[in-house]
Formats: C-alpha cells, structure tokens, sequence
C-alpha cells in the first residue's frame, strides 16, 4: 500500500510540474536538484557559484525512507541536472528517477563512476544489490566526482572547464582526507578497533582503514532489528571487550541504547553521521582543526574523530 501511495504521490506531482510555468533558477542559473545532503554537497563544490543547487532531504533526514513532496516532484521536472545517490539509497524513489531518465532528464546516479568490484554485498545477501553507504571510504567518494562533472557539463558546456577544474580539486581534498583518516585509527589500539552502529552504514569506512564494523540494524532502517540481531550483537559486545558503541544522527538511539545497556557499554554522547550531514554552517574544532559538519569532509572528520575519542 505505500509504495502504491509513492508512486501515485509521484505520478501526480509530475502532472502538476508538467502543467505549471516554467520556473527555472531564480538567478538565471542552472538549477541542480539532489537527494541527500551528501549529494547536495558535492554539487556545491563542482557548481560552485555557476549553478544553484536545491537539495530535497536536510540534516538528519535518513534517505532509506523518504517519500518525495509534491513540491519535491515539480522541482525534478523542471531542473536541468538531477543528482541522487543510488545504489538504492534512496529506496523506492529511485524507481521514479530512473523513469525520469528513461524520458530524456537529466538524472544521474553519482555512484555509476564506481567500478562494480569495489562495491560491496550488503549483509543480510539482498538480492541483486549493492551497499549504498559508499561515502564511509573518500577514495570511493572520489569515484562519484566524475559522473556529477559530466553531468553539470551536459546542462552547461560552457562551464565544462570549471566543472572540471573544480572537479579535480575536489578529488584532491577527498584523498588528502582518505590519508589523514587513516592515521588517525592508526592511533586506536588494534585490539580495539571494532565499530557498533544503529545500522549497518560503516562496512566500506571499516574495510578502508581496517576496522571490524557491526550494526544493530541492516543495511536499510526500513528493516528493523528482531530480537535475534539483538542478541547476538550483544553477545559480540561482551565477546569483544568493545567499550563503546555510537549513535547515528538520522536514527532513533533507542535501540542501540538498549543494546548498549544489555551488555553493559557505554553510548558515545558524539552521533555518527552516517546516511546525512549535519547542518551546514555547525562547526567544530578539534585539536586546532575547524570543520563544517554540513560539509562531506566535515562529517568524516566529526566520524573520525568520535571514533577515536570513544574506542582509544
């Protein structure tokens, strides 16, 4: 019944944008349209001030779930780029925008510059899918620069070179934080590096910088975690000697809470950001270093650090 109730909600809003006057960008700019705020970020830093970028999902808005607004759906239509995440991060909603694409919109799923191989399996063996939580790694993030440059370039040929220059610039900061990262967890004692989380979000971050990650719930919080996934995680919790488990912005921390005082651990007072930013503009400052948690960069260096403080 609600995916009957998304796709009508989608069917409909596209009417309406087909039926109403062309809005364009207010500033005569192209307008990009992204999902999550992890996709909205990169589309700034390779828009730059070319474009203006109209994000759907704010902080804190968990991407598995998400049902599009009629406002949302008019907006796809008449923007010149689409970005969104894939790899069915964004649930039954990518359905409609692959239809989209199918009709000649520009709608690009970033995560098509990542070779297959690199991508991972999810956990629980889903079926012909592949985890989506592909940012926990900068290097594979860096993957996803292209097809987001390509498509701004199709929209505005004109501003190809800067796409391109900002592009590349991007990558680098992205690798040059892939290598701070890594020294980092290098500081946490080998013996404890494990990683509990609300759900399963951390697989491809704990296979970069060699980290045993679990979660209470799968790879999608639309499956919720039975009373066998709880036990066992708490189980592995005593096993491990594992001090401290994290929270996840996006999801309720009732159930890793109670999880954590099963087996007698601590809850880190610091929540991961793991399915979206934080709000842009909310900084914070560690050991001399100011960072945006509304930025990519900024959240893996708030993940990073949280995981440092809590597990060293």
């Amino acid at each position: 019944m609600k995916r009957l109730r998304l796709h009508a909600m989608m069917a409909l809003g596209l009417a309406v944008a087909a039926c109403s006057p062309e809005e364009g960008g207010k500033s005569g700019k192209p307008v990009v349209a992204t999902t999550t705020t992890m996709v909205t970020d990169l589309a700034k830093r390779i828009g730059g001030d070319r474009v203006e970028v109209r994000g759907l999902m704010g902080p804190g808005i968990d991407p598995h779930n998400y049902v599009p607004k009629l406002a949302d759906t008019s907006l796809l239509e008449k923007a010149d780029v689409v970005l969104y995440s894939g790899l069915h991060l964004e649930g039954r909603f990518q359905q409609s925008l692959e239809a989209m694409a199918k009709r000649g919109h520009n709608v690009v799923a970033v995560t098509s510059g990542i070779p297959m191989e690199k991508l991972l399996s999810p956990q629980e063996g889903f079926s012909g899918t592949k985890d989506p939580h592909v940012w926990g790694d900068p290097e594979l993030w860096a993957d996803v620069i292209g097809p987001a440059v390509a498509a701004l370039s199709k929209a505005d040929p004109e501003g190809a070179e800067g796409y391109r220059q900002r592009g590349e610039e991007y990558r680098k900061e992205v690798m040059e934080l892939s290598g701070w990262v890594k020294q980092q967890i290098g500081t946490i004692p080998e013996d404890q590096r494990v990683l509990v989380t609300s759900h399963d979000a951390f697989f491809y971050f704990g296979r970069a910088f060699g980290l045993d990650v679990r979660g209470l719930q799968g790879v999608s919080t639309a499956a919720e975690a039975g009373l066998k996934d709880r036990s066992n995680l708490v189980n592995f919790l005593k096993e491990k000697g594992v001090k401290t488990v994290f929270p996840e912005t996006s999801i309720n921390e009732k159930g890793i809470a109670a999880v954590a005082a099963e087996a007698g651990v601590k809850v880190s007072g610091d929540a991961l950001f793991s399915d979206a930013l934080g709000t842009p503009g909310d900084t914070e400052t560690v050991d001399g270093v100011t960072y945006d948690k509304g930025t990519y960069t900024g959240m893996i260096r708030h993940n990073v650090n949280s995981i440092v403080k809590g597990l060293r």
